[in-house]
């Protein structure tokens, strides 16, 4: 079980570090800009991600995953924070996240908590949260390719260079 908290907290570094990176590149415009229809812009995703964050893991073990502070409806309006807010909004949540899942020991993973009322054990609550946060952060980073275009920097292997890339990490040079 030791082994499993080591990949997610691995896990959810890698999409700290991705939404991270997407902030980084963009403009306080363009981290609010939004597509036509109802898709929230970057900062409201980062304000959503941020308020769940806090909400789930903080006093994790010993109150309701849903605090009744928590207001999820007013993370999706839109607030005209400046870049640097964004990224403490995204900072904190995150700290939040991997100082608790740091904090967990294998013993924790059958306890029982609670999510609005829903018990659920804490290994579903990480999973629960493991399939939260990439859906976000992809929304995050496909919204930074669609305003960069042909300016954006691949946070993978760019197309075309699969490859080169597999020649280089087999040593097939």
């Amino acid at each position: 079980m030791k082994l499993y908290l080591d990949s997610a907290l691995q896990r959810f570094r890698s999409y700290y570090d991705m939404g991270t990176k997407t902030i980084e590149r963009l403009d306080t415009h363009q981290l609010h800009w939004q597509p036509q229809g109802e898709p929230n812009s970057i900062a409201m995703i980062v304000k959503h991600l941020r308020g769940n964050m806090l909400s789930r893991w903080t006093n994790f073990l010993t109150t309701d995953g849903e605090k009744p502070d928590r207001h999820r409806d007013e993370e999706f309006e839109e607030d005209q924070a400046s870049k640097e807010a964004i990224l403490q909004r995204w900072h904190e949540g995150w700290a939040c996240l991997l100082n608790a899942v740091g904090s967990i020991t294998p013993d924790d993973l059958e306890k029982t908590i609670y999510i609005r009322a829903e018990a659920h054990s804490v290994l579903d609550a990480i999973n629960r949260q493991m399939t939260h946060v990439p859906y976000h952060v992809g929304q995050m980073v496909y919204i930074g390719k669609m305003i960069l275009g042909e300016n954006w920097q691949s946070l993978s292997i760019p197309k075309g260079q699969s490859d080169a890339f597999n020649r280089e990490k087999f040593g097939n040079k």
